[in-house]
C-alpha cells in the first residue's frame, strides 16, 4: 500500500479539508494486521426503515429515547481497508455516485482513500459483503476501474452473484426507487467486473488472518469478514447489525431480503461477539463503528471503544 504514513497513524487526520468537519478515517491494530475504517459519508433514510414488523409508536419511542429525529436520520456508511502481509484488501466500496437518488453526502470513499494516502493501484483484493449499491457503487465511479490493478481479485459469495440474476424484493420495505436502483447497479457491476470476480461457497481466506464467511440473511449471499492475529479479533459485519439491532435484534430492517433469517443470523453473531469479546465494525453503525458487544438479558448492549488518539 502506498501510504505517506502507516495505517496506524492515519487515525490522526490533522487539519480537515474544506468540507470535512469531522474525521473520516480511524485506524485499528489487530495483532499484526492493520485495519482502517473509512467513512463513505451518510445517507438520510426514513426511520421506518429501522423496523417494519413493529407498531410505529414503539419505533417512535426508541427514536425518542435515542435523541434521534422521528422521520428520517443519517445512516452511516463505513468500509474498511485491511493490510495483511503483502495484501491490501478493500472490504466493500461504498455508494459511489447516483445523482438520481439525490444523496450528495454519500459516495465519499474514493476521495477519502486519497486523503488517507491510499493508492487505488495498491489494492490487491476487494471483498464484498453483498451487492447492494452502497457496497459496490464506489467501483463504478467514472475513472476508478482504470486506476485499479488489472489482476485485482473481487471476492463475493457465489450465492450473492446468483441472487442478483433475478433478485426477490417481496419481503423488503424500501423507499420508492431503491429496488430498481439496486437491481440495475448490481447488473452493471457484474457486467463490468465479471472477469475479476472470485466466488466462494461458504468461506474463503483472502489473506493470512482475513477470512470471509457467508452468513445469508440480509441477502442470500451476505458475508462477514473476520480478522484475527495475535489473539486479537475484529469482525466486519456488513449489514447484519444496525444501531437498533442490539436492543431489538428481532426488528426487521427494510433492506433485508429475508428478515426472519436476518434476525436469526444477527442474534447468532451478537452472541458470538459477546462471548469472545472481539471487536465489531459494521457498515451502518455511527462512525467509526468500532466497539464491543455485551449481553443484556435476552438482548445486547453496544459498547463503543474509547477513541485512541
Amino acid at each position: 500500500m502506498n501510504l505517506d504514513t502507516s495505517l496506524a497513524n492515519t487515525s490522526h487526520p490533522g487539519a480537515p479539508g474544506p468540507n470535512e468537519l469531522v474525521p473520516s478515517r480511524y485506524a485499528v491494530q489487530v495483532g499484526d494486521i492493520e485495519v482502517l475504517v473509512v467513512s463513505d459519508g451518510v445517507l438520510p433514510l426514513p426511520t421506518a426503515m429501522l423496523a417494519h414488523n413493529i407498531e410505529p409508536a414503539v419505533r417512535a419511542t426508541w427514536l425518542k429515547d435515542m435523541f434521534l429525529p422521528p422521520d428520517a436520520y443519517d445512516w452511516a456508511l463505513n468500509v474498511v481497508v485491511v493490510r495483511s502481509g503483502d495484501r491490501t484488501i478493500l472490504v466493500d466500496a461504498g455508494l459511489g455516485l447516483d445523482p438520481d437518488l439525490h444523496l450528495p453526502r454519500a459516495g465519499q470513499l474514493i476521495k477519502r482513500l486519497e486523503a488517507a494516502g491510499i493508492d487505488l493501484a495498491s489494492v490487491t483484493d476487494v471483498v464484498l459483503t453483498h451487492m447492494h449499491m452502497d457496497h459496490i457503487g464506489g467501483l463504478l465511479v467514472d475513472g476508478v476501474k482504470d486506476r485499479l490493478r488489472p489482476d485485482l481479485r473481487i471476492h463475493v459469495s457465489a450465492a450473492e452473484v446468483k441472487f442478483w440474476e433475478a433478485p426477490d424484493f417481496s419481503h423488503v420495505s424500501m423507499p420508492p426507487g431503491f429496488p430498481d436502483a439496486l437491481r440495475s447497479t448490481a447488473k452493471r457491476f457484474v457486467k463490468e467486473y465479471r472477469s475479476q470476480l472470485r466466488t466462494f461457497e461458504e468461506e474463503y481466506e483472502v489473506a493470512p488472518g482475513v477470512v470471509v464467511t457467508r452468513t445469508g440473511g440480509h441477502t442470500p449471499g451476505h458475508s462477514v469478514v473476520r480478522v484475527a492475529s495475535g489473539g486479537d479479533r475484529l469482525t466486519f459485519a456488513g449489514d447484519l447489525v444496525f444501531a437498533v439491532g442490539f436492543e431489538h435484534p428481532e426488528w426487521y430492517n427494510g433492506f433485508e431480503h429475508d428478515p426472519e433469517e436476518s434476525a436469526r443470523v444477527r442474534i447468532r453473531l451478537l452472541r458470538e461477539l459477546a462471548e469472545t469479546g472481539g471487536l465489531l465494525v459494521a457498515t451502518h453503525l455511527p462512525f467509526p463503528s468500532v466497539g464491543h458487544v455485551a449481553a443484556n438479558g435476552d438482548a445486547f448492549r453496544w459498547v463503543p471503544v474509547f477513541w485512541d488518539y
